[in-house]
């Protein structure tokens, strides 16, 4: 419920749709956008959302999802559908372990500077997201809770706001280079908005 939906809608994209593995990824972008601007506000509403956190953290992970994206938009496209290939299987294991089971924190907002090795991670985490997001949430996730400290539904809210952000650098490197479907992007992010 807090994360992978890219790992639905990435194949379904490639495989259902018949999009090329390039504007796939790049489409998708599109109603991950869209649904953490509804998310984000749904956990502003609710009061859990620790702005501060999601700045400190969504910087690095912006820096690193433009890296992340110019990787994904310069590779070959055999090369590209391998990795994702890998990378869903890889994230699948992630999700078998059930990630929650070993989520716990308390934290509610962040009163320290987190470390460098901290803002190191998030940058990490955000080359992976800006390369291909699938999975990118259970990462973010992890940092969260087990790096940082916070309760599992201020990370949430948190990770959405960071996924927003780091999401919208992406995006627009994959507009620049021509791998976005809107229409097909657009009708994706009306079921992903809803969701969220």
């Amino acid at each position: 419920m807090a994360g992978s939906g890219s790992l639905i809608t990435l194949p379904m994209l490639i495989i259902l749709v018949g999009l090329p593995v390039p504007i796939a990824n790049g489409t998708n972008r599109i109603a991950v956008l869209l649904q953490n601007v509804v998310g984000i506000k749904a956990y502003s509403k609710k009061g859990v959302l620790d702005v501060r956190g999601v700045l400190i953290f969504g910087i690095p992970a912006i820096l690193g999802s433009v890296i992340g994206a110019q990787i994904a938009v310069n590779l070959d496209e055999e090369i590209l559908r391998k990795s994702i290939g890998v990378v869903m299987v890889l994230m699948l294991g992630v999700i078998l372990f059930r990630p929650r089971q070993w989520l716990h924190g308390e934290l509610q907002h962040m009163t320290e500077f987190p470390s460098t090795f901290n803002m190191l991670i998030f940058f990490i985490i955000g080359i992976y997201g800006g390369f291909i997001q699938a999975g990118v949430g259970i990462f973010l996730l992890a940092a969260l809770v087990l790096g940082i400290g916070y309760d599992l539904v201020r990370a949430n809210a948190i990770k959405v706001g960071i996924v927003l952000v780091f999401t919208l650098a992406a995006l627009t490197v994959f507009v620049i280079n021509d791998q976005v479907d809107w229409s097909i992007g657009l009708v994706l992010a009306v079921g992903n908005m809803a969701g969220s």
